[in-house]
């Protein structure tokens, strides 16, 4: 078994008693390298990966090393961060949504700003990983502000930290004042569009079933 320290500790029995190799952030080339020598010498390896491999993890890094080698790679589906996240606060990715990083340690910034620019003017509800760590503190504030030029400040924002794990903290808060909370590399925000609505802790993005559906709403 190869992974990130953090997210094996994670999965605790599940790792026990088996052969494993875990390294921390920024080693994710040497951990996939390790997962493909190891099942090219006959090995059955399991490469953990936190929430869905195929969304920010390693799945895609882990099969680009891979076209020359041949080993044989299975993915296997998990819970995306931002699935997990949306579950805790309602259904706030009912209709179109876009999902952001805001780490430019493998991105230009120039190309995310723009991207944010585009998902906002498209009214897409926006869904920001890694929103903000102790190192990256004005990226979470310039998207606000290219997304605040869009949508009114009273647009509902959740912040998820830790969905579905311990220590899970859950905050409704809107457009405006959603960066004056306290977000972290382990946070997922969610913003709504123009038809995002509150309805308590909860927030709910409507597809079109109450404006096709009229007459059902009645009553």
């Amino acid at each position: 078994m190869v992974g990130y320290r953090r997210y094996v500790d994670l999965i605790g029995e599940l790792a026990a008693g088996r052969r494993l190799f875990v390294s921390g952030m920024t080693e994710e080339v040497d951990r996939c390298r390790k997962a493909l020598e190891l099942a090219m010498d006959g090995e059955v390896v399991s490469l953990v990966s936190g929430g869905d491999p195929g969304v920010y993890g390693m799945a895609g890094l882990v099969l680009e090393l891979n076209r020359v080698r041949g080993v044989e790679v299975e993915v296997i589906p998990g819970v995306s961060a931002v699935n997990a996240a949306a579950s805790r606060v309602g259904a706030p990715l009912m209709h179109d949504f876009a999902v952001l990083s805001l780490s430019d340690l493998l991105t230009p910034w120039e190309l995310i700003e723009r991207r944010i620019r585009c998902a906002a003017e498209g009214d897409f509800v926006i869904a920001l990983y890694n929103p903000r760590s102790r190192r990256r503190v004005e990226q979470i504030v310039r998207a606000k502000e290219i997304i605040r030029s869009h949508r009114p400040g009273t647009t509902p924002v959740a912040v998820v930290t830790n969905a579905c794990r311990k220590d899970e903290s859950i905050v409704i808060t809107d457009l405006d004042n959603f960066t004056d909370e306290e977000i972290g590399m382990l946070s997922i925000v969610i913003i709504g569009n123009s038809q995002t609505e509150r309805h308590g802790n909860r927030l709910v993005t409507p597809r079109g079933y109450r404006t096709k559906y009229a007459d059902s709403f009645q009553g």
